[in-house]
């Protein structure tokens, strides 16, 4: 009986040391816990393809965190496919503009292809919107042409070149979150990687 008691005993203050452990370890780096909830994933083809497209690489981080949560078979209800969530016409003309002659789509749950492709249509979003961040996010979850439609209206922009409203709610809530996102890894990883 003796024996016994003394392991609980025992067993009580090892979780206590470790729970203590871990509070203190919170506190004094609380960036690490920001590290795991904002991670770089995939980062040798996020900085490869970012550099080859002149994205920047905590950009296409926060994309894929709102997009798949780095989960590269995920499928959305629409049938956005990959990290990226790529919808399989954006992923066939980007395979076509990139000329990967091997491309099905099947490919976009390889982690590689669907940042490859992801990357390529952020450049093309860029050099649409003027690199507008604001718009380049939009468009890429509302639809281009839904973005340059909505700056022809004075409703939603009052300048025509960025837009005060945005009417889709779920890109207007994607816009913000991603905006939230980079910001976040930018501070946390620095400026450029």
């Amino acid at each position: 009986m003796f024996v016994i008691v003394n392991i609980r005993r025992y067993r009580m203050f090892l979780v206590l040391a470790l729970t203590f452990f871990i509070i203190m370890w919170l506190v004094i780096f609380p960036q690490n816990i920001m590290k795991v909830l904002y991670p770089l994933k995939y980062n040798d083809f996020v900085l490869k393809y970012s550099e080859q497209f002149e994205i920047d690489p905590y950009l296409v981080m926060a994309i894929m965190k709102a997009e798949s949560s780095f989960r590269p078979k995920v499928v959305s209800h629409k049938g956005a496919k990959g990290l990226m969530q790529l919808t399989d016409q954006t992923a066939q003309w980007g395979a076509q503009q990139l000329k990967l002659n091997d491309f099905t789509i099947e490919k976009l749950f390889e982690p590689e292809t669907n940042i490859m492709i992801g990357c390529w249509y952020l450049d093309k979003l860029k050099k649409e919107f003027n690199n507008n961040l604001k718009l380049v996010v939009a468009a890429y979850n509302g639809g281009s042409g839904n973005v340059s439609k909505w700056l022809k209206d004075k409703n939603l922009s009052s300048s025509g070149k960025t837009l005060d409203t945005i009417p889709f709610k779920e890109t207007d809530h994607y816009v913000k979150k991603v905006i939230k996102d980079y910001t976040i890894y930018k501070k946390l990883y620095g400026k450029k990687k």
